[in-house]
């Protein structure tokens, strides 16, 4: 058996060699011509894989390690017998993470505590719910709007977008990107939405990057210059915008679920699928392929305010500025696109919050209900 995989595929080998030959190669430039004898395809969110990519090759499974399906056309690979499988969850908490030590840095700018602000989460699902579950547990009133849960579970607890506009002052997104029907989420925050929000809004989106209308928002920023903007995801990516690359607060390039720890959850899911697919029996856990962190462990002797033990704690696993400023360094050195896939490529070792066992001495013990509910293992 013969498997192409994506070279930022992590511990590729440990999942995949008991199957048969593994080739690895840069994701955006897989081509027909490399499948033409391979049995597999394992691939990250950068190669649209449909026709055009598989047509006349003898592929008879697609694994894609990341949560997100939109770059697959899963109508082909059904109608042609393929079999496909997605990794859901596997990079959730490292999302959380992402969002969690964003909103503390622009709250540490800003001079707004987090803690006092009202927060809109659209989008509930794995990444969603999680960022829903940490802020609740910090204290802070959060929102949630989420259409399709909401008509599955009556709406209650569940309010409308506009809703979250008009009462919250962060908005964090986290949909999938739905092209078409009742629920399309494609410009869900648009021109009209984008004016509605309040000054001093914080606007972060760690889910899709065609969910907003990245030219009403960067008109609003450069306009009036009164909301401030988190971005993770873009339009048009790796060629995003260099003009709204500027005046976002927080501009990162498509990197908040990539923890080691989130990456390897997602190989282990496609070996996994891939195992069953087969109808070969797997053994390998996460714990085989996951080696210890780097800090295993921090000591607070005594208490400090939560937001700066929280920040603290947080840039001791995970701070998001490094890859803000990254993104900054490699697209004034080597342009906006070519950037944008160097940050991916070379991005540097980082682990989850949960990885973390914090100690709390003495008075320090106030802080274990919020580490705990950021994330962290507290003892």
């Amino acid at each position: 058996m013969h498997l192409i995989v994506d070279a930022n595929i992590p511990a590729a080998e440990a999942c995949f060699s008991a199957f048969g030959r593994v080739t690895r190669l840069p994701g955006r430039e897989i081509t027909q011509a490399h499948l033409r004898e391979a049995d597999a395809l394992i691939v990250r969110s950068v190669t649209p894989v449909n026709e055009a990519l598989l047509a006349g090759t003898p592929v008879r499974f697609v694994g894609t390690c990341t949560i997100g399906t939109d770059h697959i056309d899963r109508d082909y690979l059904a109608a042609h017998g393929i079999g496909f499988a997605s990794a859901p969850g596997c990079n959730a908490e490292a999302v959380a993470d992402y969002v969690l030590s964003t909103l503390l840095t622009l709250a540490e700018r800003d001079g707004k505590p987090l803690l006092e602000r009202r927060v809109g989460v659209v989008g509930a699902g794995n990444v969603g719910a999680r960022v829903q579950a940490r802020l609740q547990g910090l204290g802070l009133e959060v929102w949630v709007c989420d259409p399709p849960r909401a008509e599955r579970e009556g709406g209650a607890g569940f309010a409308g977008l506009d809703t979250l506009i008009e009462r919250c002052d962060v908005l964090c997104l986290h949909t999938p990107l739905v092209k078409e029907g009742r629920h399309a989420t494609r410009h869900l925050l648009n021109a009209r939405r984008i004016a509605a929000l309040a000054p001093h809004s914080v606007v972060l989106n760690a889910g899709r990057g065609d969910c907003i209308d990245g030219q009403a928002l960067y008109q609003r920023l450069a306009e009036q210059g009164d909301i401030t903007a988190a971005l993770d995801v873009w339009e048009s990516e790796p060629g995003i915008d260099a003009a709204l690359h500027q005046q976002a607060a927080i501009a990162t390039p498509h990197i908040a679920g990539y923890s080691l720890d989130g990456k390897l959850r997602g190989s282990l899911m496609i070996h996994q699928a891939l195992a069953g697919h087969l109808g070969a029996p797997s053994a390998l856990t996460l714990d085989a392929i996951c080696p210890p962190p780097v800090l295993a462990a921090l000591t607070l002797a005594e208490a400090l305010p939560v937001e700066e033990a929280l920040r603290l704690c947080a840039r001791a696993v995970y701070d998001t500025r490094r890859d803000h400023d990254a993104l900054c360094r490699r697209a004034a050195c080597e342009g906006m696109t070519a950037g944008f896939d160097a940050c991916r490529a070379a991005y540097p070792l980082r682990r989850e919050f949960a990885t973390l066992s914090v100690q709390l001495q003495g008075d320090a013990r106030v802080l274990v209900a919020p580490l705990r509910a950021a994330g962290f293992q507290v003892r």
